[in-house]
């Protein structure tokens, strides 16, 4: 892919009028050569006493400057020849392996040379990678690898991705490195039992990944293979949407995608056994709220009375004010036996909680009701083991809640990745991976107040790893997200940024240069900062080769609104 002039050849010399460190040198660029951001470089230097050294580096910021002038208006006097001058064109090297590992700067004078081929491979530690996920293209054409165990759990796990909404192309980018991970022999073995769950938070965009997309050019195919990637849609996806409001039969509530969709939906039992109406009270908060005090005390009430029913086994047989049990059928009901039992001063369901906290707590109540109470089912539900949502069924599932108020999409959120991080604790082992990709982190991992969606995130950002469930996460602002599900992500990428948002501490892994190329980067581009590297490289990925919207669909669109339920 790369026709980069020169490559392996001399393209400088060290410079002597700027300081030369071990970390970082400067180079004055031939007059008939080049040197770009990002270009990788080599340079050998003799060491008294012990002989040759090798150092490699990346390029990070190249100047060209006039010599031998003083005045910023003698430019014009160079350019009518009318001042002799000379062009001074230099590059900043950062220093990234050391061979041997002697941390002495390279000698005034030394030439420099970009190098290609294994001597790049080993200037970016790619030759010490034992399994090498793709993770794009750099700027020279060539690819980019991530160490698999920087990924994986075992020297490090998560990936976080910012950018500017509609810009950064962050759901995009998470998706081409699951393809990248599902596609490819990285994973070997483990392949057919490692999983990935995905919250299609905005529009339809992945709700077609299993759909090769008819937009691809020869041109991508070709980024594809040379990639050593397969060019077409991922091949074992399952698709899940929640069900629609309003209607007897479970059907699932989608736009244009009919065929291949699965409704999902909780029973009444489902709620009062596992403990999810918490989840309905997942705006942020102040962990010492009394609501939350009382949302607790109202689950543990739940669990203590609750009794299953043989013949509806999506109901639970409840006690009613007077203590007579009393059979629930419908999200309404249970909302309504709660209300009776809270504003009861003194008992035990409400304690010693004030009269203006319980009203807080009923307004709420009455919000999830209305927002979320489509999503709990009763008598009415039927196949209630074919519309639960099983991460485990296909390679990928895509949940959907794009269509959801926001308080429902908490909710299922929240249960869904409680439900997944159980089930891994429940295994104790790593083993299969799970990914779990959630955009709009910021929303979910707020950086102020508590919440319980995330206290389950900042669990799996710090016992995830151990466990096998990889948090890939992303949002505009890092600066808004946990600082602790942050920092706890081996792997950062940031697309186009905010110039504002590129100053805070959350990108402080990002040279000042870096900053200010993040606030100029191009849809599809992205600055990738891996452990191994310590300057981020700008990586671009091919057009996605699975359908992003029903129009880029290759195969005839369905039509037919019964399809759904058919074969």
């Amino acid at each position: 892919m790369s026709d980069q002039a020169g490559s392996g050849n001399e393209v400088g010399k060290v410079l002597g009028t700027q300081d030369a460190t071990p970390l970082d040198f400067w180079v004055a660029i031939n007059e008939d050569n080049y040197l770009q951001l990002d270009d990788v470089v080599g340079v050998q230097t003799t060491v008294p006493g012990a002989g040759r050294l090798t150092i490699s580096g990346v390029v990070d910021m190249v100047r060209a400057r006039h010599e031998g002038v003083t005045f910023d208006s003698d430019v014009f006097l160079a350019d009518r020849g009318l001042l002799p001058v000379q062009t001074s064109r230099a590059a900043h090297v950062v220093s990234t392996r050391f061979e041997p590992e002697l941390y002495v700067p390279p000698t005034p004078g030394d030439a420099v040379r970009r190098v290609a081929g294994l001597e790049r491979d080993q200037a970016l530690y790619f030759d010490t990678m034992e399994q090498r996920v793709v993770a794009g293209f750099a700027r020279d054409g060539e690819p980019i690898y991530l160490d698999l165990e920087f990924i994986d759990g075992r020297r490090g796990a998560h990936v976080n991705i910012s950018g500017v909404s509609g810009i950064a192309t962050k759901t995009t980018y998470a998706s081409f490195l699951l393809y990248s991970l599902f596609h490819s022999t990285v994973l070997g073995a483990e392949a057919a039992n490692t999983k990935a769950l995905i919250f299609n938070v905005k529009g339809e965009d992945l709700l077609f990944l299993d759909k090769p997309n008819a937009r691809l050019t020869p041109q991508a195919r070709e980024q594809y293979r040379w990639l050593g990637l397969p060019a077409g849609p991922f091949e074992s996806v399952g698709l899940w949407a929640p069900v629609h409001r309003g209607s007897d039969v479970a059907m699932p509530d989608t736009g244009s995608r009919q065929r291949g969709v699965t409704a999902y939906f909780w029973t009444v039992l489902d709620v009062v056994r596992d403990g999810l109406l918490r989840f309905m009270f997942a705006e942020e908060g102040d962990e010492r709220s009394q609501i939350a005090d009382l949302v607790g005390r109202v689950e543990a009430q739940l669990q203590r009375h609750a009794e299953e029913i043989r013949d509806f086994p999506a109901s639970v047989r409840l006690p009613d004010a007077d203590g007579n049990p009393t059979v629930v059928h419908s999200f309404d009901d249970l909302c309504e036996l709660i209300r009776v039992h809270v504003e009861q001063d003194g008992g035990s369901w409400r304690g010693p909680i004030a009269t203006g906290t319980v009203n807080a707590f009923l307004r709420r109540l009455e919000g999830a009701r209305f927002h979320c109470g489509h999503l709990i089912r009763g008598r009415d539900a039927a196949d209630i083991e074919q519309h639960r949502v099983d991460w485990r069924a296909n390679q990928v599932s895509v949940i959907d809640i794009h269509n959801l108020h926001d308080r429902a999409k908490r909710f299922v959120v929240g249960v869904v990745i409680k439900k997944l991080f159980e089930a891994k604790e429940r295994s104790g082992q790593a083993r299969p991976l799970v990914f779990l990709v959630l955009d709009e982190l910021n929303k979910y991992a707020p950086r102020e107040g508590w919440s319980p969606i995330k206290e389950v995130l900042l669990d799996i950002a710090e016992r995830g790893r151990s466990l096998g469930v990889i948090l890939v996460g992303a949002q505009q602002t890092a600066s808004e997200v946990e600082r602790r599900v942050v920092s706890n992500s081996a792997i950062r990428v940031v697309g186009r940024l905010d110039p504002a948002e590129a100053e805070r501490a959350e990108y402080g892994f990002l040279s000042p240069t870096a900053r200010q190329r993040a606030a100029i980067l191009k849809p599809g581009s992205m600055l990738l900062q891996q452990p191994q590297i310590p300057v981020p490289l700008q990586i671009t990925f091919p057009f996605p080769a699975w359908a992003t919207r029903s129009s880029e669909v290759a195969d005839e669109p369905e039509s037919d609104p019964f399809a759904r339920f058919g074969a």
